[in-house]
């Protein structure tokens, strides 16, 4: 097996069969993609399947505790300012893959261009404003009119933009910031399709290959298609199960709805005044990471939009 295409290589055996085991010389790894087992994991047997014996925050204290130990109550401050923010890597890697796909679908760039021209007008009109003046070859008015567009930007209109919000939940179906999430097993237990798995062992759901499961979202689960989430126009939502970008069950994602504001401000400013294309014979791949970044970043050029 080639370990950088790792991702891929578990998309093609969890296809064949909904869970996967690899037997190890001291362990047992098991592979899961079919939701019911994912919700046996994280929410049925919850407690049996911890993420790890002892979490981190738990070990720096431990640590701080010891004799010769130089961490200072600061330093663990330190620590949890950085679990609070560690949002960040997987929020900037989820808009690389988003502006990825967006200009690699000239109709969902159109179509999201399209709603958020809309939003502009229908916010100014709102706010009972006129639009600043648009000149592509003036930068000064060019960033007026952007820093104007920025300020009709709230939670309420953000709230507005469904296909936006389902170009982004599509990109994660796809490109799941976190592609597979280890558990450890701490007594022998069967999942609900029989697969046995031993304490001591891992069980990992994969959210990289659910997003390509055929049996999770129909013939057309390859295709990048953020209609799919959408239902006479309106976002709809599907089970966390299912969709486990954020996780589920008792270990949810609580910073969920504060990714997707910043990813929707991020992405409109961008995708409202900027076209985007791929630099030619730029390669685009995952680099095997916790998280999943691209290997060798997203070179492109751009150019402004009225």
């Amino acid at each position: 097996m080639n370990y950088d295409r790792m991702h891929d290589w578990l998309v093609k055996y969890l296809s064949e069969s909904k869970s996967v085991v690899v037997p190890m010389p001291f362990t047992t790894y098991t592979y899961i993609a079919d939701p019911v087992n994912v919700e046996h994991v994280l929410k049925t047997n919850f407690a049996n399947y911890p993420k790890m014996k002892h979490d981190i925050l738990s070990r720096f204290i431990e640590l701080s505790e010891e004799p010769d130990s130089n961490l200072t109550d600061k330093s663990l401050r330190d620590v949890v300012l950085n679990f609070v923010i560690a949002g960040r890597d997987t929020t900037a890697t989820t808009l690389t893959w988003a502006i990825y796909m967006i200009m690699s679908h000239a109709h969902v760039a159109d179509k999201l261009y399209g709603e958020l021209k809309a939003l502009e007008e229908d916010q100014a009109r709102e706010e009972k404003i006129s639009l600043l003046p648009l000149d592509l070859n003036d930068p000064e008015s060019f960033n007026r009119r952007v820093a104007q567009f920025a300020g009709l930007l709230n939670y309420d209109s953000l709230g507005k933009l469904y296909y936006m919000h389902a170009v982004i939940t599509e990109t994660l179906r796809l490109y799941p910031a976190v592609p597979q999430d280890p558990k450890g097993i701490l007594e022998d237990d069967v999942l609900p399709d029989g697969t046995k798995v031993k304490a001591g062992g891992m069980v990992t759901y994969v959210p990289y290959s659910m997003g390509r499961m055929e049996y999770n979202w129909g013939p057309d689960a390859a295709s990048f298609k953020p209609e799919r989430w959408l239902k006479e126009g309106y976002f709809q939502n599907a089970s966390p199960f299912k969709f486990t970008a954020f996780q589920a069950g008792p270990r949810i994602c609580l910073g969920k709805d504060s990714a997707y504001l910043q990813m929707k401000m991020a992405l409109a400013i961008l995708c409202r005044f900027f076209k985007f294309s791929l630099v030619p014979n730029h390669p685009v791949n995952y680099r095997m990471m916790t998280i999943l970044s691209m290997e060798h970043g997203l070179k492109l050029t751009i150019a402004r939009q009225s």
